[in-house]
């Protein structure tokens, strides 16, 4: 079954790589032209739009970074419904429960089976091989598309038989995720503000009862040594949280811990760091704070 790939930025890059280097053929579009080079280089066919990618291939992937990017590229002018080979559809994405019915519906008129695959783990892990994806989508589909998924991710969880609900497990992780983060952000700037070394604070933490994945890679890789780059972008990371909550409010479930993470995100895009990185929320507990952690590392 030939493959395709919409959705070559930072994170969808290093999954279509990976793919292109089990299954030798791929058929690639992004918007950007640039970010298909690479896998130009490396034999793929790189072809005009969405539309001309599900007229080669047979299970396209789509890994977008928006929900209106995700509209567009299934039923856009050029959109993957108007391809003519397609026959399995799957979504990389974190797009939030309501776009996937959308989007499903209009699949299951075409005819067309569509698994839920949405992806965690960072940059770095999509290039080892090294991501979790999170699947949901009927049991027949899944076991088609797994060896694909094998392709990019160590971890390969299948939660369901309904479209969306690989999205409640994603959307669940991201909160998480994200309140690691900014609670870390928070304990690293108090502790250091007091004057004791943030290497040291961090030593204890990741020994003790506090440690999480913040503490263990994102405040040390990407904060420490301020720079910042964890190639995660703000203004997703919005999305992400904004889904999150509209989640949290159709099911009526209280989550006033997330929330606290929530406005603390828009706090960050408030100081014009749209466009910055996730790591770089720190800088609004360091705002507030009136004191900036030192780096500790190159």
């Amino acid at each position: 079954m030939l493959a395709g790939f919409i959705g070559t930025g930072s994170m969808g890059l290093p999954l279509a790589s990976n793919l292109l280097d089990q299954e030798k053929s791929l058929i690639a579009f992004d918007i950007n032209t640039e970010a298909t080079k690479s896998l130009a280089d490396k034999q793929a066919r790189v072809v005009d739009s969405p539309a001309a990618v599900a007229d080669e291939a047979e299970i396209v992937f789509a890994c977008m970074p928006t929900i209106e990017s995700f509209h567009a590229v299934v039923s856009g002018e050029d959109g993957v419904l108007k391809g003519k080979k397609m026959k399995l559809f799957v979504n990389l994405g974190t797009m939030g429960t309501e776009a996937l019915a959308e989007v499903e519906a209009l699949m299951t008129a075409k005819g067309i089976p569509m698994l839920d695959s949405p992806i965690t783990g960072g940059v770095q892990r999509a290039w080892e091989g090294d991501i979790t994806v999170v699947s949901s989508g009927p049991q027949e589909v899944f076991d088609q598309v797994e060896p694909f998924l094998k392709s990019f991710a160590r971890d390969i969880h299948y939660v369901g038989d309904k479209i969306g609900q690989a999205q409640m497990v994603k959307i669940a992780n991201n909160i998480m995720s994200f309140t690691n983060l900014a609670i870390a952000a928070e304990a690293l700037v108090m502790a250091s503000k007091a004057g004791v070394d943030p290497e040291k604070t961090l030593a204890v933490i990741n020994a003790g009862s506090g440690q999480n994945s913040a503490s263990l890679s994102k405040i040390p890789n990407f904060v420490l040594n301020r720079k910042f780059n964890m190639e995660a972008p703000l203004h997703i990371t919005a999305k992400d949280v904004t889904l999150w909550r509209m989640e949290a409010e159709r099911l009526n479930v209280p989550q006033t811990v997330g929330m606290a993470t929530y406005l603390t995100m828009f706090q960050a895009l408030a100081m014009d760091l749209e466009n910055g990185d996730l790591s770089e929320i720190v800088k609004v507990v360091e705002r507030a704070a009136g004191f900036e952690i030192p780096k500790t590392r190159d």
